[in-house]
């Protein structure tokens, strides 16, 4: 039995093809941060069970309360599916990789599955830079462990795992716009989960945005991809140095930077 969990925060764009692609699956639940578009309504369209949940800057705690026992005071299991796959809105999962999921999960000897992830961007398919060889651990037995971090959050799981061959498909940010507002969302969330571990953004840090691009853009071959690369290579760098002026930012405001 394998539990689905989706989180949403205005995805009228991307839910129904989600949503779609995942009706093999026991049951899907998604859980939602206040949207205020027509993202509830498609959800109800599908077989889904809907939970409203403010996000409050933690991603992982939002995907941890799909795994956790109680929901205000309830004693059923929000996911009650052995396995649970966690599916972004802006995701896709193949009927190959439906396949994969279901022959792999069936006798498996592992407690998790990493999930290789390919990207549509601008009216491409990437193939090399950052997102080339790009896999997230989505897939584990449930009671296994627990999402770790509030944003680039991480599932942290207990015992073996493995990766499995056939990709997630991933539309993201599919104006420029749209990838801006997100770079600079994220950026805050990161900056603020650093400043709350005491970490400062050094002379070297200052480095890591430019490094950052000529690691994606040439060493990953990002070039490769066209234009497309290109743009993700210097938007993927300009989002890191948002998290490292933000950061200055929050420790000049507490007065421990001058």
């Amino acid at each position: 039995m394998i539990s689905a969990v989706v989180l949403t925060k205005n995805e009228e764009k991307n839910l129904e093809r989600c949503l779609r692609s995942l009706q093999w699956c026991s049951e899907i639940i998604v859980i939602d941060d206040n949207s205020t578009d027509k993202t509830l309504e498609i959800a109800q369209e599908f077989r889904t069970k809907i939970f409203k949940k403010d996000l409050n800057e933690d991603f992982a705690q939002q995907r941890n309360f799909a795994l956790r026992q109680g929901f205000d005071g309830e004693l059923s299991r929000t996911a009650q599916g052995e396995w649970v796959l966690f599916v972004d809105a802006d995701e896709e999962v193949s009927r190959e990789l439906k396949d994969e999921i279901l022959r792999e999960t069936k006798e498996a000897l592992v407690n998790g599955f990493y999930l290789k992830r390919k990207d549509y961007l601008f009216g491409k398919w990437l193939k090399y830079g950052e997102t080339g060889n790009f896999k997230i651990l989505r897939l584990g037995r449930r009671g296994a462990g627990l999402w770790e971090r509030g944003v680039d959050e991480i599932w942290k799981i207990n015992g073996l795992t493995k990766t499995l061959q056939t990709p997630l498909l991933h539309y993201p940010h599919q104006t420029i716009k749209e990838f801006l507002e997100s770079i600079n969302e994220r950026s805050s969330l990161n900056a603020k989960v650093f400043y709350s571990q005491g970490k400062r953004a050094g002379f070297f840090e200052w480095l890591k945005p430019f490094l950052k691009f000529i690691q994606n853009y040439f060493f990953k071959l990002g070039f490769l991809d066209g234009i497309q690369g290109f743009l993700l290579a210097v938007l993927m760098s300009f989002h890191s140095f948002l998290v490292r002026g933000k950061l200055f930012l929050l420790w000049k405001k507490e007065g421990g930077w001058k």
